[in-house]
């Protein structure tokens, strides 16, 4: 109820004082879907986008992994949502200006790393309350670096009147490859369980950051 009345505040705030100016709408025949999807943004931004889908496990995953790793108490365990949202609170702005001076690419794929860093910290490192204190500021600093940074990169990379859609696609894909990469790594957990579930996500969003910093790399360079 708490979460349903903030979010409440926040539509109505939208709605009385924020002012949308969009530019005069394309016709109908500018809306060129060929031209975005075999248009070269698209073309590295849509496969980046499925990678790092793939790169993740889920929070939820994440927090029972920690829970059942550092034995923690189950009235515990909403609070460590609450505080990677504290760490992604204290970091979000410095990643921000962090991304603005060396580039966009180097903040995102930095914050995949820590997420691969986590799940091998899952599947090898001694529990306690250290490793819930480790977890929660990597995944926090994940959130801090990579929350907008792909669509930071795709701005520029898709045509002007189709850039919403462009986004909204490479959202879906990346959606999508989230839910394949969970659903993956829950089957892995029931079969191999905790240690080689983990581990093999961990290899797998490391061929997910390779990847996409070869995909990414040159759009990383022009858009500094």
């Amino acid at each position: 109820m708490t979460s349903f009345c903030v979010a409440l505040l926040g539509v109505m705030i939208l709605l009385l004082f924020v002012r949308d100016t969009p530019g005069p709408r394309p016709p109908r025949e500018a809306l060129r879907w060929r031209a975005l999807l075999d248009g070269p943004g698209a073309r590295r931004l849509a496969p980046a986008s499925c990678l790092l889908g793939l790169a993740t496990i889920g929070d939820g995953f994440t927090y029972l992994l920690l829970q059942k790793r550092a034995d923690l108490a189950l009235g515990w365990f909403p609070l460590l949502a609450v505080a990677t949202s504290g760490v992604y609170l204290l970091l979000a702005a410095p990643a921000g200006v962090l991304s603005d001076r060396i580039g966009r690419l180097p903040v995102l794929l930095g914050g995949y790393l820590t997420l691969t860093v986590t799940y091998l910290l899952l599947s090898e490192a001694p529990g306690g309350l250290w490793l819930i204190a480790a977890v929660v500021i990597l995944h926090g600093t994940f959130y801090a670096a990579t929350d907008g940074g792909l669509m930071a990169l795709a701005g520029p990379l898709l045509p002007a009147d189709l850039r919403t859609t462009g986004i909204a696609l490479i959202q879906s894909g990346q959606a999508l490859a989230y839910l394949v990469s969970s659903l993956l790594f829950g089957v892995a957990w029931q079969v191999w369980g905790i240690r080689p579930a983990l581990l093999a996500a961990a290899a797998v969003s490391f061929i997910a950051l390779a990847g996409t910093a070869v995909l990414l790399r040159p759009a990383g360079k022009a858009t500094p």
